[in-house]
Formats: structure tokens, C-alpha cells, sequence
């Protein structure tokens, strides 16, 4: 039996999968490659750097004052004219330091030979200044401005165009040896290419094979899955133990998918009915005659306007139920429903129930789905407001920031203890939750929106209740801005 490597696999079994042979042909392919780029980084790095250097200075030459000569030369004359008392100093002064930054950076023999000439002529230059300066009488003055300063700065400026002749020079023997090289390293590199290639193309060929047969099977399969084929089959059989495992990995994928599906058409349908249970919930025959009695007793009262105005308010609200059979519904059409309901509560519970409704219609156009206000208004009402002496008001509003809308619901009622308060937070997730209609309304905006909603209750015992409701802000479905 052949020896077991740590993960299991004998070396014979490593060698024969498809893995130990692409990585054997990678490796075949890697080492002279690597060798070759190895010594094309190192060349290629030396004569960089010896190209920065030399471009280095020349650039730092090129700093040198053209008019160097001119200028000291004119300075001196006026000098010795007795036209004025200012000496070249600074300029010297400019040139030495620009000479000696080049000296520590050449490594030209020759350029290097011809800066140190340009630093012994500047300090001539500046004792040469110096005497005429303290010189007496002007053809003393005349003759040492001609014979020394005027020969002096010919010189200066004829060594600083001679190390840039040299400099430049190197630069393009630099760069020629780099053009060298890489004509070189390119032939080197295409014969070895073509070896690999006529290597590598065998080698493909027997991959190929034993890998083939079993991919083309896993594309039929994968493309009946994409059919719908979702009942699971015997796996494929391949020689390959990661091909194996992916064809078994499939079957078991294809089996929990099934498996999930019919969850989620389970959840589905329990979301249909909890949505049913709301609507019926929400158009119950005891709010609808207590309606139709509230229009009789003010009809009866003569107050014909008032029961006119409620009449149309209730066929709005059924109106709304409707939708035209749409689940999803804007802003506008929401804020329409529950207006119309607050007309029909407040006629009946007019002494006590004041509210307000703050929407912005620039974002009237947002979807939301249909009856996630309604209840909560209604639990304000019946929960809040009919529970606290003296009534209160409702206050409905909205607030976008261009990417997300908040949807307030917040009355001035009974409010509720922090023990209900933590009860129904952590109950929103559960269907059996006492406050049913919040429940559908967080559940339909979960359906939707996933993990984007965000849904806050906060109250205060004897103060009030605030529904707080974050949403993406889109106007069609599957957008998000």
C-alpha cells in the first residue's frame, strides 16, 4: 500500500487528480520564468538607477545661470567704473554650491575630473574679486578685470557645458544598454516560450481529457437544475476527487434548494393570509355599522352635510381596499385610505380625536405596500386616544433624505408601560403578538424591503406612543436610489 500523505491522499492519488497535475505543469511552467524575470528585474533595476543618477544631474547642471558670465562680468565692470559697489559674490557663491551637489552625485571619471575644475575656478574667481576689490587705482582694477574675472568665467561656463556634454552622453550609452538588454531578455524569453508552449500544449491535452467528460455532464445537469429540475439524481461520476465532491455538492445544493423553495412558498402563503386576516380585520361589520348608525343618526339629526361628507369618506376608504388590485401602492394613494378614516373616526369620536397629516408631496410617488399606516392610526385610536381622559391627537409625517423616507405615527394617548413596550418589541417577529395589526404592517414591510427596514416603538406611560418606520426610498419596485 502507498504511504498516506497528512490530508489522506497517497502521492500516487496527489499526481493522478487534477490539481497535481495542473500544479506539476504550473511549476514546469514558473522556475524558468522566475529565473529569467529574476535576472531581468536585477539588470533592469541597476541600470535604472544608474539612468536616475545621470538624468539626476544633468537636470541639476541644467539649474546652472546661463547668464553666469554676463552677469558677473557686468557687476565686476561697474565695480571698477565706480558705477556702483555691489560684487558678484552671491552668483560665485550659487555656482560653487551647484558645483559641489555635482560632485557628490557623478560617478563619470571624466565628468567628475571637469567639475572639480569648475569648484577650482569659482574659488580662483572669488580671490580674484577679492584683489580687485582691494586693488588701488583703476587700470590696476582694468587689468585684473580682463586678464583674471573675463577668462575666469569663460572658463566656468565652458566646463558646465562640458559635464553636461558628458552626461548626456553616458545617459544614452545608459539607455542603449538597457535597449540591449531587453532585446536580449525578449529572445530568451520567446524561445522558452515556444519549449513551454509545445510542452504545455501535450500536457493540456491529457488534462483535457480527463476532465471533459465529466464537466460536460455537470453543465447538462446544472442546466436542467436552471430548467427546473430540481428533484435530486445519482452525482456524476469522474475520476477527479474535487469533481466528485462538486457533482455530490450539487445534488445536495439541488435538495436543499427544493427543500427551501417549499418554505418559502409556505412563508409566502402564511403572509397572504396574515394580509387577508388584516383586511378583514380592518373592514369588520362592527366598524362598518357603527359607521353606517354614526350617518343614520346624523341624517336623522338634519345634519345632512356632515353625513354626506362621512358617506364619502367611507367610500373612499373601501375605495382604497381595492387598489385596483395592486399590493403596492405610493405615498399618496396610503396617506388618501387613512385620511379618509380619520374623517369617519373623527365624526364619531370628534370630542376627543384631533389629527394632523404632514406629508411632503414631493415624495408622494414612494412605494410602500397598501395598509401600513392604517393600522397603526387605528391602534393609536383604539389603544391611545379612547383610554385617556380628555382624548388627544394624532400626528402623521414623513421625512426623506433622498435615500431614505421615515414615516411617523405619533398620538398623545395613553401611551403604554415599559413592560408592554419591551413585550411588543421583542414580539415582532411573532405572528401571535397582541398587537396584530402593527405585526402585519412590520411583516409586509419586511417581505419587501428585507433587512432596510427599520421599525422603532418608543412610548411613555400616560404621554404617548411614536411609530417611527425607515425605508428605502424607491418608486418602483426593485429600484433603490
Amino acid at each position: 500500500m502507498a504511504p498516506y500523505t497528512e490530508s489522506g491522499s497517497s502521492p500516487e492519488k496527489d499526481r493522478k487528480s487534477i490539481d497535481g497535475k495542473l500544479k506539476s505543469l504550473i511549476r514546469q511552467m514558473i522556475i524558468p520564468f522566475s529565473v529569467i524575470l529574476v535576472l531581468v528585474i536585477v539588470l533592469f533595476v541597476a541600470f535604472m538607477l544608474q539612468y536616475a543618477r545621470v538624468s539626476s544631474n544633468i537636470t541639476t547642471a541644467s539649474r546652472f545661470n546661463h547668464n553666469f558670465k554676463d552677469e558677473v562680468d557686468l557687476k565686476m565692470y561697474t565695480f571698477v567704473s565706480g558705477s556702483s559697489d555691489e560684487l558678484p559674490y552671491a552668483e560665485v557663491g550659487t555656482a560653487r554650491n551647484l558645483a559641489e551637489t555635482l560632485q557628490k552625485a557623478t560617478g563619470n571619471r571624466e565628468a567628475h575630473r571637469t567639475i572639480q575644475s569648475v569648484l577650482n575656478l569659482c574659488d580662483n574667481l572669488y580671490d580674484s574679486i577679492v584683489q580687485i576689490r582691494d586693488a588701488v587705482g583703476y587700470d590696476e582694477r582694468i587689468q585684473q578685470l580682463e586678464s583674471n574675472i573675463y577668462v575666469i568665467t569663460e572658463l566656468i561656463e565652458e566646463y558646465i557645458y562640458t559635464y553636461l556634454y558628458i552626461e548626456a552622453g553616458e545617459l544614452a550609452e545608459v539607455q542603449q544598454k538597457i535597449n540591449i538588454v531587453i532585446i536580449v531578455e525578449l529572445l530568451a524569453a520567446g524561445i522558452l516560450m515556444l519549449l513551454l508552449i509545445r510542452r504545455t500544449a501535450r500536457k493540456t491535452r491529457s488534462i483535457t481529457a480527463s476532465i471533459t467528460a465529466p464537466i460536460d455532464a455537470l453543465y447538462d445537469r446544472v442546466d436542467e437544475i436552471g430548467h427546473g429540475a430540481l428533484q435530486a439524481k445519482m452525482p456524476v461520476k469522474a475520476e477527479d476527487e474535487k469533481l466528485q465532491s462538486l457533482s455530490d455538492g450539487i445534488e445536495q445544493m439541488v435538495e436543499k434548494l427544493d427543500t427551501q423553495m417549499k418554505l418559502n412558498n409556505e412563508e409566502q402563503l402564511r403572509v397572504r393570509k396574515m394580509e387577508l386576516a388584516l383586511i378583514q380585520a380592518q373592514i369588520n361589520p362592527h366598524f362598518l355599522y357603527n359607521t353606517l348608525d354614526a350617518i343614520v343618526w346624523l341624517i336623522e339629526t338634519g345634519k345632512t352635510e356632515q353625513a354626506e361628507k362621512m358617506i364619502v369618506s367611507l367610500s373612499t376608504y373601501f375605495r382604497s381596499f381595492l387598489s385596483n388590485g395592486k399590493e403596492i401602492i405610493t405615498l399618496a394613494e396610503e396617506e388618501r385610505h387613512i385620511r379618509s378614516y380619520l374623517e369617519i373616526q373623527q365624526v364619531r369620536y370628534k370630542d376627543i380625536l384631533t389629527y394632523e397629516i404632514d406629508f411632503d408631496p414631493e415624495y408622494s410617488q414612494c412605494l410602500i405596500p397598501k395598509m401600513t399606516l392604517q393600522p397603526l392610526v387605528e391602534n393609536a385610536i383604539y389603544h391611545g386616544i379612547k383610554l385617556k381622559r380628555g382624548g388627544g391627537s394624532i400626528l402623521i409625517s414623513d421625512e426623506c433624505d433622498g435615500t431614505w423616507i421615515t414615516l411617523r405615527v405619533k398620538d398623545t394617548g395613553m401611551g403604554m408601560p415599559d413592560e408592554t413596550l419591551a413585550e411588543l418589541r421583542a414580539g415582532l417577529e411573532n405572528d401571535e403578538t397582541p398587537g396584530f395589526g402593527i405585526t402585519a404592517a412590520y411583516k409586509r414591510l419586511k417581505l419587501l424591503f428585507g433587512e432596510k427596514v427599520t421599525f422603532d416603538i418608543s412610548s411613555i406611560s400616560g404621554v404617548g406612543t411614536e411609530i417611527s418606520i425607515r425605508i428605502p426610498w424607491v418608486t418602483e419596485i426593485g429600484e433603490e436610489k
